[in-house]
C-alpha cells in the first residue's frame, strides 16, 4: 500500500482523537446535547456542498430515507451526545481510550447480529483482553466511589455500542453513494440532535472564542472531513487497514488531553491502556498470525 495512504489513516486516527480534546472545551459553555446538535448540523452542512460540488446524485429509493434517519440516530446524534457528557466527569484522554473499544463491542454485536461476521478465536481473546483493560482503567473510580465517573465511563461505553451497532446496520448502504448516506445521515441526525437540545437545554450562549474554535473543528475536521475521508479511502485501503485508525485515535486523545488540557495519569490507568492495546492488537490478528507462523 502506497506511503499516502498509510499517512491519511495515520491523520484519520490522529484527528478522530481530536474530537475528544474539542469536547472537553465545549463542555465548558454549552451542553453535551448542544455540543451534538452543532457538530451534525454544521457537518451536514459542510457535506453537502462536497455533495453538490462533486456532482454526486441522491438516491431515488424513498425508503432508504427513514433508515438514513435511523443511521443518523445511532452513529451521529446519540454516541456525540454520549462522549461529551462522560467528559464532564471523566478525562477526555480516558474517553478517547473508551472510544478505542468499538472493535471490541463491534466483535460482540456482529455476533448477535443477522448475516454478521463470527468471531474467531483471536477476536474472542481481544474481547477478554481488551474489558479487562477497561476494568482496569475504571479501577480508580470504583475505589474512590466517584459514581459520577462511573456513569459518565458507562456513556462512553454505550457509544462504542451505538457505532458497533450501526457498523452492523450500514452494510445495507454497501450500493448507496457513499455522500449521499454521509450526508443525509447526518442530517437525519440534525433533525433530531436540534429540538432535543432546544428542549432540554434551551438556547445556547457561546462567548469564548475558543468555544467557537472548538466547534469549528469538532464539525469540520473531526466529523465532515474525517467521514468524506473514510469513503475516500475504503475502497483503496479496504476495511482491515483502513480500521488501525483504532490505533491512532487514542494515543491522539491521549497526547492532547496530558499535553494541552493538562489531565493527569495514573499508573493503573497506563496499565488499563496497555491491556486494550494488546486486546486491540488481538482482534486485529495480523500480528497474532505472524507470530504463529514464524515457528514454521
Amino acid at each position: 500500500m502506497p506511503l499516502r495512504y498509510w499517512l491519511l489513516i495515520i491523520l484519520l486516527g490522529a484527528v478522530w482523537g481530536c474530537s475528544f480534546l474539542f469536547n472537553a472545551v465545549l463542555i465548558r459553555e454549552i451542553s453535551p446535547l448542544w455540543v451534538a446538535a452543532g457538530r451534525v448540523t454544521i457537518g451536514a452542512a459542510i457535506c453537502w456542498l462536497v455533495f453538490f460540488a462533486t456532482r454526486k446524485r441522491l438516491p431515488t429509493d424513498l425508503r432508504l430515507y427513514p433508515q438514513f434517519l435511523v443511521l443518523g440516530i445511532l452513529n451521529y446524534a446519540i454516541p456525540f451526545a454520549l462522549f461529551p457528557f462522560a467528559e464532564v466527569t471523566v478525562a477526555s484522554s480516558i474517553v478517547g481510550v473508551i472510544n478505542g473499544m468499538t472493535p471490541m463491542t463491534t466483535v460482540i454485536i456482529s455476533q448477535m447480529w443477522p448475516g454478521g461476521e463470527k468471531a474467531s478465536w483471536n477476536k474472542v481473546a481481544g474481547v477478554l483482553i481488551g474489558f479487562t483493560g477497561a476494568t482496569i482503567l475504571a479501577l480508580p473510580s470504583f475505589s474512590e466511589g466517584a459514581s459520577a465517573q462511573v456513569i459518565g465511563l458507562l456513556a462512553a461505553f454505550v457509544a462504542t455500542c451505538c457505532y458497533a451497532i450501526t457498523l452492523n446496520y450500514a452494510r445495507r448502504f454497501a450500493k448507496v453513494e457513499p455522500y449521499a448516506v454521509a450526508s443525509s445521515s447526518l442530517t437525519g441526525a440534525a433533525l433530531v440532535s436540534v429540538p432535543v437540545a432546544l428542549i432540554f437545554s434551551g438556547i445556547p450562549v457561546i462567548t469564548l472564542p475558543e468555544t467557537w474554535g472548538a466547534l469549528f473543528g469538532i464539525s469540520v475536521f473531526s466529523t465532515s472531513f474525517s467521514f468524506l475521508l473514510v469513503y475516500w479511502l475504503l475502497p483503496r485501503v479496504g476495511a482491515t487497514n483502513l480500521s488501525l485508525n483504532t490505533f491512532i485515535t487514542p494515543i491522539s486523545a491521549i497526547l492532547l488531553g496530558v499535553l494541552v488540557l493538562h489531565e493527569r495519569f495514573e499508573l493503573v490507568h497506563i496499565l488499563g491502556i496497555i491491556v486494550i492495546f494488546f486486546g486491540l492488537i488481538f482482534i486485529d490478528g495480523r500480528l497474532v498470525k505472524r507470530f504463529r507462523r514464524a515457528p514454521a
